[in-house]
């Protein structure tokens, strides 16, 4: 929503201002359809020829990040806190039994009392590989802490590719515009034996590309990628907290101390309250009893 809102302000300023000064619109809807297939196309091409198949697809899924916001929500840190409390418990009582969790999650009871985390193959993967690593007897917990970190930072260099492609289409955006703007200049120098009051329009429709690709780069693409950028950075802190509380483990800590790790490293606007999730807690362990 708040998406959507930021567009219309963009649009009610620039036209609304233009048109209060004494501009009119007619050289501009003229010009509009020619000069988006001369930039709009040159952008697309572009991005097409920089980028492969599966980077295309996940830039363009990535665009309902800009209108949708985060994946995860702050009841969704404190569903997280409780499957892993659940998973950690279960481990230390029987290490056995949570094995049929970890190696089939998406027949895992626990798991599928949050259905929203087991859908997420990278949440998972990262829980479940964690936990058999530590099965496995690892001497240094500082050994998958490091790997841990090394598959956070993979994920999160794949999941932000979609907003360096779309910055940098925003910064070929204003070179594109001034190619179109160029492009009519030629068109005009060609009528140049026509009366002022045409070539000043046929000026006024070259211009319109310089303002099309400055206007659609700042405006738009390059405040998209910025907002999918801020969006991933957001996601980034779930699986940060599964790191926190899975290290915490292998370090041995009591698992209310892993869990209350992993509620402190989570930025205070997602994160639960104490007592929230304490209450959260104690209605797992009664139904667990």
């Amino acid at each position: 929503m708040i998406g959507i809102i930021g567009i219309v302000i963009i649009f009610a300023m620039v036209f609304g201002g233009y048109v209060a000064a004494g501009g009119t619109m007619g050289i501009i809807l003229k010009s509009l359809p020619f000069e988006m297939i001369m930039i709009g196309g040159a952008a697309a091409g572009s991005f097409v020829l920089s980028n492969d198949t599966a980077a295309i697809k996940h830039t363009l899924k990535s665009v309902g990040k800009v209108f949708k916001g985060p994946k995860w929500k702050p009841s969704d840190y404190r569903d997280l806190l409780c499957l892993l409390f659940e998973l950690i418990r279960l481990a230390r009582q029987n290490p056995v039994a949570v094995e049929e969790h970890i190696e089939a999650p998406e027949a895992s009871s626990i798991f599928g009392r949050y259905p929203k985390i087991a859908h997420d193959h990278e949440a998972v993967d990262l829980i479940c590989d964690t936990l058999r690593s530590a099965s496995m007897n690892y001497d240094d917990p500082h050994q998958v802490e490091e790997v841990l970190e090394k598959q956070l930072e993979a994920n999160y260099h794949h999941a932000m590719h979609s907003s360096h492609a779309m910055q940098s289409v925003a910064d070929a955006m204003p070179a594109l515009g001034i190619v179109a703007a160029v492009l009519g200049v030629i068109k005009t120098m060609g009528s140049i034996d026509q009366p002022p009051e045409i070539l000043g329009k046929m000026i006024g429709g070259a211009l319109v590309g310089t303002f099309l690709g400055v206007f659609l780069a700042y405006g738009f693409i390059a405040p998209f990628a910025t907002r999918i950028k801020a969006v991933i950075d957001e996601d980034s802190h779930f699986y940060k907290l599964i790191r926190e509380v899975l290290v915490a483990n292998l370090h041995n800590h009591a698992t209310n101390i892993c869990i209350e790790v992993g509620r402190q490293n989570t930025p205070h606007h997602i994160r639960p309250s104490f007592s929230e999730l304490e209450d959260a807690l104690k209605a797992v362990k009664a139904e667990a009893a």
